[in-house]
């Protein structure tokens, strides 16, 4: 069905510069879309919109840093001023943390976690609203599994996806008599470069030892990017991306203790792996 609902549709992207926003972008541009890119990276937003304009989209770049509400109204008004219109506006820009509440030296890790991936989704959203209702267009949010399922070791980033998560199954009732699908992705682990900046307590990047520990348990970015499109030109509610995702929700629901004890088991090899131990 998503093969050409896309087409000259005007579609925001947040995290475009890697990972899932750009594979998004890419095959949106295989469609005939008319992107915009946004992130904080502008050298390779440019890159990234080169191709999207050699596979038939159209694509403009904005520079912009999600945790900023200005940042992100920018980006709007830079996309109506170049389209005129906004039909889609995928939620994307997110990053990790990881570590104990009790192990942070403060909280200036656990605020930038909630800024970027659950304020820069608000910030976002509400500017492009009234737009989007006009066009009765589409709006999705990339949560996460840990959006659904709690894990130890990542208290700020488990509460900034819920947080995305609780507030777009709120605002897809309040759109519900207005034509606009609010379309909440629960990915769970992707190959991205997204486990090897994974935020530790001690402020510094996981790194190569979190891309050996993820990347061999993840689903490929262009997968991941596939099936978000399609739910989106579906209209769906929601989207477990992967089978391990889907198991572990379920089984949270059946038997919310037997994950507590997987899930414990699971960290504490994760955490021994990446810090060497």
């Amino acid at each position: 069905m998503s093969a050409k609902v896309f087409k000259d549709n005007v579609v925001i992207i947040t995290g475009a510069s890697s990972g899932i926003g750009q594979e998004l972008a890419l095959q949106l541009a295989d469609q005939g879309a008319w992107l915009v890119l946004a992130a904080r990276s502008e050298e390779r937003l440019e890159e990234i919109a080169t191709e999207c304009r050699n596979r038939g989209g159209k694509a403009l770049v904005v520079t912009a840093n999600v945790a900023r509400e200005e940042e992100c109204k920018k980006i709007i008004e830079e996309t109506l001023e170049e389209y005129k219109r906004i039909d889609t506006l995928i939620n994307n820009a997110g990053y990790g943390s990881s570590g104990h509440l009790s192990d942070l030296p403060d909280l200036r890790g656990f605020e930038n976690v909630m800024d970027v991936n659950f304020r820069g989704s608000v910030y976002c959203t509400y500017y492009a609203l009234p737009h989007i209702i006009r066009m009765r267009g589409r709006i999705v949010g990339i949560s996460s599994v840990l959006g659904k399922v709690a894990a130890w070791g990542s208290t700020g980033y488990c509460a900034s996806k819920f947080a995305m998560a609780g507030f777009f199954d709120a605002l897809r009732h309040e759109l519900h008599d207005r034509y606009v699908s609010v379309t909440v992705i629960y990915p769970g682990l992707v190959v991205t470069n997204f486990a090897g900046n994974i935020i530790q307590p001690s402020g510094e990047k996981s790194g190569e030892a979190g891309l050996r520990f993820y990347n061999n348990r993840m689903m490929s970015a262009e997968k991941a990017a596939k099936l978000i499109i399609e739910a989106a030109a579906k209209r769906k509610r929601q989207k477990v991306l992967s089978g391990l995702g889907k198991l572990v929700v379920f089984l949270n629901k059946l038997s919310p203790a037997l994950v507590d004890r997987i899930g414990l088991k699971i960290q504490a090899v994760r955490r021994k792996r990446i810090e060497g131990k």
